[in-house]
Parts: structure tokens; sequence; C-alpha cells
């Protein structure tokens, strides 16, 4: 497919705000570029009242004027030389990208038991037994329970969380399930097929 002449979004430069669109967008480029101080201010207040119609729900909020010439300002990428009539020096912090969050480096080898579980095993292998170890240890298995439950669709082998309570504290924690009483889980709901309850008319 030939795509010369052709104008998609793919290969167009990135917006800053989106929300605006792509002529807001070019009409804060084209402002930026007027080299009339006065045509420049007029400009920008015109582009501020459009930006304002295109969220009428926003009025009533608090700074929401000082939030249209922060917007602005960002969109311009602080090039825009005008008298702007609020501080939008602020407006840098929005614009600032937040840093990446780096994921927890954690393996885990099954995933209905997620990462919190498998950490709560490695604290099991180095406590101390006592009451404190036996309340963390209840709360573990009946959690573990319940997340079975959830992911077998309602069926849940309290071998299988003995064993795997096991497993995954080296041996550490061995459940009794002779005097151990797991706490009830109530039964996800069964998914029923809303078209096959339609009566055939």
């Amino acid at each position: 497919m030939n795509k010369i002449g052709l104008d998609y979004n793919t290969t167009r430069e990135k917006l800053v705000l989106p929300e605006y669109g792509r002529e807001i967008q070019q009409m804060v480029d084209y402002c930026v570029e007027l080299e009339d101080r006065k045509e420049r201010q007029r400009c920008a207040e015109s582009i501020i009242k459009i930006m304002d119609r295109m969220f009428p729900e926003n009025r009533g909020l608090e700074n929401h004027e000082q939030k249209l010439w922060d917007h602005l300002a960002i969109m311009s990428n602080f090039q825009l030389d005008i008298d702007y009539p609020f501080d939008v020096s602020n407006a840098a912090k929005i614009a600032k990208k937040p840093e990446t969050v780096e994921y927890p480096n954690l393996r885990i080898p099954v995933r209905h038991y997620g990462a919190m579980l498998f950490e709560i095993f490695e604290k099991l292998k180095h406590m101390e037994p006592g009451k404190e170890r036996d309340e963390l240890v209840k709360l573990t298995a009946n959690q573990m329970h319940r997340n079975l439950m959830q992911w077998s669709h309602g069926s849940c082998d309290e071998q299988k969380v003995a064993a795997d309570l096991a497993r995954f504290t080296d041996g550490m924690i061995k459940l009794d399930l002779k005097h151990f009483v797991f706490e009830k889980v109530k039964e996800p709901p069964a998914r029923s097929n809303n078209n096959n309850n339609k009566k055939k008319k």
C-alpha cells in the first residue's frame, strides 16, 4: 500500500496533552511563532477560551483557570512568551513524567498464592516457635485456603494447603489437620449463561 500523501496518527509527532487534540496543539505551536507580543497574547487568550469550552464540566472545579494556563504552558514546552495571569512555574511538575517504578524481582512458583504470601513463607522460615508464629500460620493457611477456593472455582483441598505450606517453608511449618480448623469460605457464585436461561418465545 502506498502511504505517500496520506496522514497517519502513527507518523505524526506525539501530542503533549492528548486530551486537547492535535488542532489545539497546532494552535499553540502557531502562537509560539508569532513575533508580535500583543498578537501572541491575544492568540493565547483565544486558545484558553477554546480549551475552556472543550471541558465545561470542569468550570466549577478549584483552580480551573490556573490549570488551563498551566496546560497551555506545558503544550508550548514553556516557550510561549506572554503575560500569564497566573504563576505557571509549578506547571513543570505536572509535565514531568514520574520515575519508573521497578517491579519486584520476585519469582514465585505458583501464581495463585501471589507474591505477598511467598514473602510470608520466607518470614515463617526464620520465626521462632510461639504464639506470634502460630497466629501468622493461622492467617497464612486461611489465606491460602481462600486463594485456592477462588482459583479452583469453589474446589479446595485442605491437604494441599498443608502440603504447600510445608513445601514453601522448607518443612518448617507443618499443619496438624486433625486439630487445625480452617475458616469457612463462601463459595464464589456460579456463572450463569443468560442466553441459555432465556425462554424461547
